[in-house]
């Protein structure tokens, strides 16, 4: 097609749109859309901050698949948004068990929220097979009359 014919056709059916040269319907344009994910190499980092505030709107078991990570940050506090979310802690589990390897996993909750100490309680035997760690800290930092929890990581 040239560029006047892809122009032509999303003209002459309004209810479609063109993604990379596709048509697709914008309904169904979600961050989860039916278009595949393309094939890669794995990537690994010391460090993740999970997507979204760890909420399920675009985090899912291939997310942790292809980004390996020896920490992953947990920012989620807003249970009315769904944020930490029990499906991507999950699929940090689910993720984690198609590396092949055995490696040291940390996850570390910014907030204490009820859904982190739930999953934890109730997946722990997972987490100790799949060598993942939940980091609790009891520090505190203290800052111009604000104080919230921290943990130190070194590398």
């Amino acid at each position: 097609h040239t560029e006047d014919e892809l122009s032509r056709s999303s003209h002459s059916n309004p209810g479609k749109s063109l993604v990379n040269g596709i048509k697709t319907n914008p309904a169904s344009n979600s961050p989860k859309s039916s278009l595949p994910v393309p094939m890669g190499p794995s990537v690994y980092v010391d460090l993740a901050y999970i997507p979204n505030h760890c909420s399920g709107k675009n985090t899912d078991p291939e997310f942790f698949k292809r980004v390996r990570a020896s920490y992953y940050v947990v920012s989620g506090n807003d249970a009315a948004n769904g944020e930490p979310s029990r499906a991507v802690l999950d699929a940090l589990l689910e993720g984690k068990s198609q590396w092949g390897e055995n490696l040291q996993v940390t996850l570390i909750p910014t907030h204490d929220t009820e859904v982190t100490r739930e999953w934890y309680q109730q997946t722990h035997e997972k987490q100790q097979e799949l060598n993942i760690m939940v980091l609790a800290s009891s520090s505190t930092v203290v800052m111009q009359d604000e104080s919230f929890p921290a943990c130190k990581i070194e590398f």
